[in-house]
């Protein structure tokens, strides 16, 4: 499948509000296995389709991180978060649309969710760790939500600013 171009801040796309997916259909799953190798490509553990301007609720996800163990990719279908506890964790969080930028995000350090998977069941899982913020971090991106928005005022505009002058300069050196 191939590896298809990232939606780079400060594209407009990555703020859209995705849309449901109405029926796992053979280009769905198409799509699906593109995002699954754009993201071990990238390399990441999880990635939104809005990432590749694609605006559906459709997420990918392997939080197997180690080169040597198993992949274990998760795609997750219309999926929800229907429980997050109220004791936080901070982790630090990167994003495939925001690349080279790490900041500590603080969530909830427990999540229950709900998804469909490929084959068209309802899926419900308890997750905690890492698995809980790429969760949330991904779910967030399904609405238009970036990790970046977890900061303060001050970091988000500074790295909102550097993104736009690099995207100013790569089309300067485009069109010149």
């Amino acid at each position: 499948m191939p590896v298809r171009p990232l939606v780079i801040l400060p594209d407009p796309r990555l703020r859209l509000k995705s849309e449901p997916v109405d029926k796992i259909t053979p280009e769905l799953r198409r799509l699906a296995a593109d995002m699954l190798d754009t993201m071990y490509d990238a390399p990441g553990v999880g990635l939104a389709a809005i990432q590749i301007g694609v605006p559906k609720r459709l997420v990918v996800m392997d939080t197997s991180k180690k080169a040597e163990e198993e992949r274990r990719p998760v795609v997750l279908v219309n999926p929800e978060i229907t429980w997050a506890s109220e004791e936080k964790s901070t982790y630090e969080e990167g994003c495939l649309s925001i690349p080279e930028y790490y900041e500590a995000v603080e969530r909830p350090t427990q999540v229950k969710f709900r998804y469909t998977d490929l084959d068209g069941k309802t899926v419900e899982v308890e997750a905690e760790g890492l698995l809980a913020t790429v969760v949330q971090h991904e779910l967030d991106h399904l609405d238009g939500v970036l990790f970046i928005d977890h900061l303060s005022r001050l970091k988000r505009e500074r790295v909102t600013k550097k993104f736009a002058k690099a995207a100013k300069r790569e089309q300067a050196d485009a069109d010149g």
